[in-house]
């Protein structure tokens, strides 16, 4: 098993990104929000799942060891293959994931494009007790507020990462803040993932 990977940065995209180790350009499969830390130019590492199939090799790259942790235990579940593993957790925190199965939160998670009600809760059923302690309804609790993710650093970097100036980036994040502010309002925190599209669709049309 490729268990992480460390070299530089040589190529971003919007669902992964190629980085050089030994002289190979070796292509990850990220989320958004590991994709907005990385630059190209500088050296980065990665923890890393790699899927083998018949007729495939699929490296998949992670922020941290406990974000590939999640990835793999998700597929643990019924119905849960990597691709949609890793879109729950471009949706969810490793943690809002802990927290969304903890409380049997079907809406949550059917949040996910790919998973629907029944899917929801066959993964609540699964993995239930096994993806660990749920510590963001704790430190939600001892706040008494709920967690809000830090989505527009998330995003500037992001688009930066894909070649936008800061000025450029500034502008489509102001965009889709009303976006942001409503989901916080209703106590959400928001999608990285989504937010970031939104912002290229608004850069696109200028």
């Amino acid at each position: 098993m490729i268990a992480s990977v460390r070299g530089r940065v040589a190529a971003i995209a919007p669902d992964g990104a190629v980085v050089e180790v030994g002289g190979i350009g070796v292509l990850v499969h990220c989320t958004p929000g590991t994709l907005a830390a990385l630059r190209v130019g500088e050296e980065a590492r990665l923890a890393t799942s790699l899927v083998v199939r018949e007729d495939s090799l699929t490296l998949f790259g992670f922020a941290s060891d406990d974000e590939r942790a999640v990835f793999e235990m998700l597929q643990t579940a019924n119905g849960v293959g990597p691709k949609v593993a890793l879109a729950m957790l471009a949706v969810h925190t490793p943690n809002g994931l802990r927290m969304a199965v903890a409380s049997a939160d079907v809406k949550a998670l059917t949040r996910v494009p790919g998973v629907g009600p029944k899917g929801a809760q066959r993964i609540i059923v699964d993995l239930k007790d096994r993806l660990g302690t749920p510590e963001e309804a704790v430190n939600a609790a001892l706040d008494g507020g709920a967690v809000v993710s830090p989505w527009r650093d998330q995003v500037h970097s992001g688009l930066v990462g894909l070649g936008y100036s800061v000025r450029d980036a500034d502008e489509a994040v102001a965009s889709v803040a009303p976006q942001a502010d409503a989901e916080i309002a209703q106590g959400r925190a928001p999608q990285v993932a989504v937010l970031l599209k939104a912002a290229l669709r608004a850069l696109s049309v200028r």
